[in-house]
């Protein structure tokens, strides 16, 4: 599958609207590194977030942006993956896979700005969420999520740009070892992947599947009430 960046109609974003986006980036940005990453606290980034832009291109409406309550340093990984994806899903991170049918493309390949959901595995009972920065190669990607590594002594925290790596036997990413801040390096555990949920609509119900392999008769009634679209479809088969 190709590997392809996620943008949903993004148009453009004004030079005010860069300029208070690079305000906030200030805050949050450094050089990623290819395992370590970066990592900070969830007040420092609930600052930082002020009409910033995602990486799909799209300015974050306030209303959509993660807010920590006051003396509160503590962030979920959904609220972040949400914020940091525009995804919009909520609920337990191991709700995500399965609310995201019909309303997002899934799929078993990262790419970027995709979300990685995490099925509950040992004590992680609430599942996990994560968003893809970058694709290293076929097995290697980096992330960013919160509300895994304690850092500090402390859970809560925002981790950009740590490696994640496959370490499925058949290469699908089913399995994957995660950077673990307090051991410097990947975790050890195997945690199992749902799939990836792709920032793109999900295709209609049915689809290309209703016509795929019919007769020209069916592929004109596949679009009855769409003169245009029978047309299109009639003219494509030739």
């Amino acid at each position: 599958m190709t590997r392809t960046l996620i943008s949903k109609s993004p148009g453009k974003i004004t030079a005010k609207a860069l300029a208070i986006a690079l305000m906030g980036v200030s805050v949050m940005t450094a050089h990623p590194a290819l395992a370590a990453g970066r990592t900070q606290s969830a007040p420092r980034f609930a600052i930082a977030f002020v009409d910033l832009a995602n990486q799909n291109g799209r300015i974050i409406p306030r209303s959509q942006q993660v807010v920590a309550a006051p003396g509160n340093s503590f962030l979920q990984c959904v609220p972040y993956a949400r914020t940091v994806s525009g995804i919009q899903l909520r609920g337990d991170a191991h709700t995500w896979w399965d609310q995201a049918a019909g309303r997002y493309q899934r799929g078993f390949t990262p790419r970027v700005g995709a979300v990685m959901a995490f099925k509950p595995y040992g004590p992680m009972v609430l599942g996990h969420v994560a968003t893809v920065s970058r694709i290293l190669d076929s097995r290697r990607v980096l992330l960013r999520h919160a509300n895994w590594s304690p850092l500090g002594g402390e859970r809560g925290q925002i981790e950009d740009n740590v490696l994640a790596t496959d370490v499925s036997a058949r290469g699908d990413w089913s399995e994957v070892r995660v950077w673990y801040q307090p051991l410097g390096g990947l975790g050890t555990t195997h945690w199992p992947i749902s799939g990836f949920i792709y920032n793109t609509p999900a295709a209609p119900v049915g689809g290309t599947r209703a016509y795929a392999g019919a007769n020209h008769g069916s592929v004109l009634s596949h679009y009855l009430g769409d003169p245009i679209g029978a047309i299109i479809a009639a003219y494509s088969r030739r």
